[in-house]
């Protein structure tokens, strides 16, 4: 066990352990703002998904890095989202429509067809893990505009997307990011409840 999680970083140099255990703290306190509905969600996301593409280019696993820009770009949307709130005040929890349903599944294709396109691009051989990350990619990036929303239907997609991490991460020898998303699958599962309580409690929702 104590190999499993270490010998990844035999040869890893200070900077690479340093910069993934700063990605790891950052990216576990991000989630659990993200379940107290707390807007520094969102900076400390950043801190997360920025070291985490470096990180995944110099693995060559594109796929999980273009969703790792994609998370800095709608991180910083969703900051703007939570921030400007609505008329009525903070932005609220909510069930999405049959609407942002439609996009969700639109945006699920998007990402397939682009996460596909980039091994394309890089002449990356494709095998199971990759098409596997190929679409928990695509569940991420809906999940991620659905967190900006505020729709409690993202933790749904994080639990799912994280359940599928777990052992792809392990199977590939990354020990700690396969611990990383097991942590990121129990917060999501607690924001899952918490939010739903909220969202109960809440008289104009529908």
């Amino acid at each position: 066990m104590f190999d499993f999680f270490l010998k990844a970083y035999e040869n890893a140099s200070a900077i690479q352990i340093i910069l993934e255990f700063l990605a790891f703290v950052s990216g576990i306190l991000s989630v659990y703002l993200a379940k107290k509905e707390n807007i520094w969600v969102y900076p400390t996301g950043l801190i997360s998904t920025v070291i985490t593409v470096y990180l995944l280019y110099q693995a060559q696993y594109f796929g999980d890095m273009t969703i790792n820009v994609y998370y800095s770009l709608m991180s910083v949307y969703g900051w703007y989202r939570w921030s400007k709130g609505t008329t009525a005040g903070p932005l609220p929890i909510s069930r999405t429509t049959v609407n942002e349903k439609i996009i969700g599944i639109g945006l699920f294709v998007f990402t397939l067809l682009v996460t596909y396109g980039v091994y394309q691009i890089f002449d990356y051989t494709l095998e199971i893990p990759n098409y596997i990350d190929i679409f928990t990619s695509g569940l991420f990036f809906t999940a991620m505009w659905y967190m900006a929303l505020k729709k409690i239907e993202n933790w749904t997609l994080w639990i799912i997307g994280d359940c599928i991490a777990v052992p792809l991460f392990a199977y590939r020898g990354l020990g700690m990011l396969s611990l990383q998303y097991l942590l990121f699958t129990v917060l999501a599962v607690l924001a899952y409840i918490e939010w739903k309580k909220i969202l109960n409690n809440t008289p104009s929702s529908t």
